[in-house]
C-alpha cells in the first residue's frame, strides 16, 4: 500500500519550519527547520523534502490578523506558493494560521523549554500546529 504524508510549512523571513504527518496523515509532527536563502532556495528544498517524504498536499500557513484583514506576510506566502507549483504539481492549500506562534509559546513554556532552545523549534511546532489544525479540519 502506497502511503503519502502531508507537509505543514510554517514561513518566515529567517527560517522556515515544515511539519509532516505519519504516513496514515493522522499525527501532525514537527520535522525540520531550513533557513530561508531565498524564495527559489527555499520552494526547491520545500519539493525535494516533498519528494522524498511523498508529500500529496502541503499546507501553507497564511498570516491573517486578527480583525481578518492579511497581514504584510501573506504575499510572501502567495509568492512562495506560486514558485512552489513551478518547480512541481503538487497540491498547495492554505490555511488560517492566527494564534499558532502564541500556541507554540504556550507549549514550549509547558514543557519547561528555555528561550535559547525554543528560538531553535519554535517554526516547527507552529508549523506541526498548522498540520494539525488541518487535520482536525479534514476529519
Amino acid at each position: 500500500m502506497f502511503m503519502s504524508r502531508l507537509m505543514a510549512i510554517d514561513y518566515g523571513f529567517k527560517k522556515i519550519g515544515i511539519a509532516l504527518t505519519d504516513p496514515l496523515q493522522i499525527i501532525a509532527k514537527p520535522f525540520q527547520t531550513i533557513k530561508n536563502i531565498s524564495l527559489i532556495n527555499s520552494a526547491a528544498k520545500i519539493v525535494s523534502i516533498s519528494k522524498e517524504q511523498n508529500v500529496t498536499t502541503i499546507v501553507l500557513g497564511l498570516p491573517i490578523n486578527m480583525d481578518g484583514t492579511f497581514g504584510k506576510m501573506t504575499k510572501y506566502i502567495y509568492q512562495l506558493s506560486k514558485t512552489i507549483l513551478k518547480l512541481t504539481d503538487i497540491q498547495i492549500v492554505t490555511l488560517d494560521e492566527r494564534l499558532t506562534t502564541q500556541q507554540a509559546k504556550d507549549v514550549l513554556i509547558i514543557l519547561n523549554i528555555n528561550s535559547r532552545s525554543y528560538k531553535l523549534i519554535e517554526d516547527i511546532i507552529a508549523a506541526a500546529l498548522i498540520l494539525q489544525t488541518y487535520l482536525e479540519l479534514k476529519s
